[in-house]
């Protein structure tokens, strides 16, 4: 795992500005403090700031150089399949033991065209001097991020968005689609950025800048995966080895590794694999308690722990260490993360990397396996559309009058309006009211002209359980979830590994057929069948929750002198970009407790942190 970063002038012309190369490194070396490396030549820099996970010798530090000395790698990731690799060219004059390496002669034999036989998470460089084309690349689903910008006639590239802002102080400018993403989703999808000179290497993508441009080839596309019938037996028997193995791939280590738990079926379904194959002695279980009761699932890790006979680890989040972790977020962390959980996250990883260098979580799982009550919602809306209009009109009036309940971590009365709000509504538009940020783009912006129609983007055909969950995967997964679980943990230099990520489950996943996943009003009905043969069925029964914190208490209490500065009308609409109108109604209505606007008013919020901190500094 390291911290990639490096500049290239592809026609050739020497470096403009090559001291700030150190700056780089040193913004990333929280990524990799345990070795610092870098090569460069008059028209090109590369550097890696490393931590230290398989072959922690110093000659698995990188940049990796071939023999020839004519092509430079960096990779920030973990490679599960590089014995494999390496057993094809074992001719190769290996300098190490490390997985990045097996990827230069991979590179040297085929080019662009080998990243589909890749099995890890990764984001890569690849300076080919031969050719003075620069080559950078991701995983198929995005677990490790990679941002480029033009600088002059040159390409930088960095794992983390603040190596390419503090470098070189100059005006930046903001991307307003951007902008009207993150309103929308509470994040920004892929390749844009906040930044409108800056993007993000889409995910399973490669792209080559040379000369004459950039090119970019795409090697994963989970959209052309079909769906195969599978009988339930079958699929049970086939996930469980699935699973199996990818939880094996990625206990791969040269240091201690544990286990991000909350208690419920997806981290302790790994948790109870990873006990079975590594040992228990070998595994520690690590999760976060919260002072406020309905939003405290610690008790349930901790018979996770106990069952298992793993070493547990656990902490206590009072609110001042969350509003710490909240300070520390809005300020070390470049793009603006609107997930809550990334508070909880960051503690976690705090604790962690005093047991453990690498750990296990359960990202993916919930898209690729229909967790959410969203998929349930879609399934019943349907039905909710034909009834007659007197009884929808009944129901509507029993939803309004139901009061909000921000006290309540996720309330069945909650969703519940949740669904009556939304459930008339075209697929593409309810799934996003019910997922999304609960702010419209049209009514907040002052300038919205030429709004980007995102339902676009929306999978236009085929069942409509299976495009949710692909929208999901291809965008709250990629953006939100997997940014939010590297940075909060990279930024106390511990690796996070997803184990639902591995590419064979992904596969199995996106072309079973969605009445496995979600079955009568059962979410995750295949994976909870596996999670039976590890698990006692109050752990695999137990209602979600997910990891979270109280924010919508925090705003009417411990936030609120710092929301009414961050929130001020006349700091708003002095910037003139959001409706100061809105958004103190909203905030207004939510301190009377006439509504819950906590997700919304959050969402802005973490937006008047990012100006105030990024984008005004920039």
């Amino acid at each position: 795992m390291c911290g990639i970063y490096g500049m290239v002038s592809p026609s050739g012309s020497p470096l403009g500005c090559p001291q700030v190369l150190d700056t780089m490194g040193a913004l990333l070396r929280h990524r990799g403090p345990d070795a610092h490396g870098v090569v460069q030549c008059i028209h090109g820099s590369i550097g890696a700031e490393r931590l230290r996970v398989i072959d922690p010798s110093t000659a698995g530090d990188q940049p990796f150089i071939d023999p020839a000395e004519q092509v430079w790698l960096v990779l920030n990731g973990a490679i599960y399949n590089a014995q494999e690799i390496r057993r094809r060219y074992r001719d190769y004059p290996f300098r190490s033991a490390s997985d990045a390496e097996s990827l230069m002669p991979l590179y040297l034999d085929r080019g662009c065209t080998g990243f589909a036989d890749v099995d890890g998470m990764f984001a890569l460089a690849i300076y080919d001097l031969r050719t003075r084309k620069l080559l950078l690349a991701r995983d198929r689903s995005g677990e490790k991020p990679l941002f480029y910008s033009h600088v002059g006639d040159e390409i930088w590239f960095a794992s983390e968005m603040q190596a390419l802002l503090k470098p070189v102080k100059q005006q930046r400018e903001l991307d307003h689609y951007a902008l009207r993403d993150f309103i929308t989703f509470g994040y920004v999808r892929e390749p844009r950025t906040m930044f409108a000179d800056i993007s993000k290497v889409e995910s399973g993508t490669a792209m080559q800048f040379c000369r004459d441009g950039v090119q970019t080839q795409r090697y994963w596309n989970p959209d052309v995966i079909e769906t195969q019938v599978n009988s339930p037996h079958d699929a049970v028997q086939q996930l469980d080895h699935l699973i199996r193995e990818a939880v094996a791939k990625q206990l791969t280590a040269d240091v201690p590794i544990g286990v991000l738990t909350s208690g419920g079926v997806d981290s302790s379904l790994l948790a109870a694999v990873a006990a079975h194959t590594a040992g228990a002695d070998k595994i520690c279980t690590l999760s976060v308690g919260f002072d406020d009761r309905p939003f405290d699932e610690s008790v349930y890790a901790r018979q996770l722990s106990t069952l298992l006979g793993t070493r547990h680890v656990e902490i206590s989040a009072s609110d001042e260490m969350l509003l710490d972790a909240l300070r520390t977020v809005t300020t070390e962390m470049a793009e603006p993360i609107s997930d809550p959980a990334v508070l909880p996250t960051l503690l976690l990883a705090n604790e962690a990397k005093k047991h453990v260098t690498v750990v296990l979580s359960g990202e993916g799982a919930d898209e690729l396996f229909g967790g959410y009550p969203t998929y349930l919602g879609h399934l019943m809306a349907p039905h909710y559309q034909h009834l007659p209009k007197l009884m929808r009109t009944t129901i509507d009036q029993f939803a309004a009058w139901i009061p909000p309940s921000p006290q309540r971590k996720v309330s069945t009365s909650h969703l519940f309006k949740r669904f009556v709000s939304a459930a008339r509504l075209p697929l593409a538009e309810r799934h996003i009211q019910w997922f999304g940020s609960r702010l419209h783009p049209r009514e907040l912006l002052i300038d919205n002209s030429e709004l980007e129609v995102w339902t676009n983007d929306f999978p236009s055909t085929g069942d409509p359980l299976r495009r949710a969950m692909l929208f999901d995967y291809r965008t709250y997964l990629r953006d939100d979830l997997l940014p939010k679980v590297d940075r909060a943990t990279m930024l106390r230099s511990v690796e996070a590994r997803s184990p639902y990520l591995d590419e064979a489950v992904i596969r199995f996943a996106l072309a079973l057929q969605p009445s496995l996943k979600v079955r009568s009003m059962t979410t995750k009905w295949l994976l909870k069948q596996v999670a039976r043969k590890w698990l006692p069925r109050s752990i695999v029964n137990r209602r979600k929750r997910g990891l979270s914190v109280p924010v919508s208490q925090w705003i009417n209490s411990g936030l609120r002198e710092e929301v009414d500065r961050l929130l001020d009308r006349e700091r708003i609409a002095d910037r003139g970009l959001l409706d100061a109108g809105l958004i103190h109604q909203l905030l207004s209505q939510h301190r009377r407790g006439s509504a819950d606007h906590g997700r919304a008013l959050w969402t802005i919020i973490i937006l008047e942190y990012w100006f105030q901190h990024w984008f005004a500094e920039a």
